[in-house]
C-alpha cells in the first residue's frame, strides 16, 4: 500500500469508529473496525474494515489500570492466541509515526508486549509497517512486515479504498443536502459539522 492510502485509513476511520474484534495467532494480527467512513451504508451492510499485520507480527498495550486490558485475559501463551470480541471507541489512528509513539511510553504507565520475535523491543521497532490506535484508556501499537485491509466482501487495494472512501463522502454530501428525516449518528457528528 503506497503511504496516501495509509493517510487515507486515518481519514476514514473517523471520530465514530470502535475496535470491535482483535484475533492474535502466531503468523498474524487481525483488527476489525466498524462504523468506518467506506462505503455506502446500506441497511444489510456493516461499514467495517479488517487490518491484518503479518510476517513477524507484534502488538503492545499501554494502559494504566489493569481492568482496561480485561480482553488480554483469556490470552493463550502457549499456542500464542487469542480472539476476542469488544467494542472500543477509537479516539485516533495513526501510522509510522515514532513521535506519536513517544507520548505513549510518557502518557501511560504500563505496557504489555506480545510477538514471537524473541528481540522484539517496543523502543526499536524493525517492522516495515506499525500503526498506533488510542482509545478512551488504552493505546495499542501493533505491525508487522506486511499490512492488508479488508472490507467484509474483499480486500483492498489502492483504488478500491480511494473509490470507498468517495462513495462515503458523496453519501454525506447527499445526506446534507436532503436533510432526511432519519439521521444518522456518523453524518450528524461527522467533523466537516463542526
Amino acid at each position: 500500500m503506497k503511504s496516501d492510502s495509509l493517510r487515507l485509513i486515518e481519514d476514514v476511520c473517523s471520530n465514530y469508529t470502535k475496535l470491535s474484534f482483535i484475533e492474535i495467532s502466531e503468523d498474524s494480527i487481525y483488527l476489525d473496525f466498524i462504523d468506518v467512513e467506506l462505503g455506502v451504508p446500506k441497511s444489510d451492510r456493516d461499514l467495517s474494515l479488517t487490518m491484518r499485520f503479518g510476517k513477524n507480527p507484534f502488538i503492545t498495550v499501554f494502559y494504566d489500570n489493569i481492568w482496561d486490558i480485561e480482553f488480554l485475559s483469556h490470552f493463550d501463551y502457549k499456542n500464542h492466541y487469542l480472539r476476542e470480541d469488544m467494542l472500543l471507541e477509537l479516539r485516533k489512528i495513526k501510522f509510522i509515526d515514532f513521535e506519536y509513539l513517544n507520548t505513549f511510553f510518557h502518557n501511560y504507565s504500563r505496557q504489555k508486549d506480545y510477538s514471537m520475535d524473541k528481540e522484539y523491543d517496543v523502543h526499536n521497532i524493525r517492522s516495515d509497517f506499525f500503526c498506533l490506535l488510542e482509545f478512551n484508556d488504552i493505546a495499542i501499537v501493533v505491525g508487522g512486515n506486511q499490512i492488508d485491509f479488508f472490507t467484509p466482501y474483499e480486500r483492498l487495494n489502492d483504488k478500491l479504498l480511494r473509490d470507498l472512501s468517495n462513495d462515503w463522502m458523496m453519501y454525506y454530501l447527499k445526506y446534507h443536502q436532503k436533510r432526511n428525516i432519519i439521521k444518522d449518528p456518523m453524518c450528524e457528528n461527522h467533523p466537516f459539522n463542526r
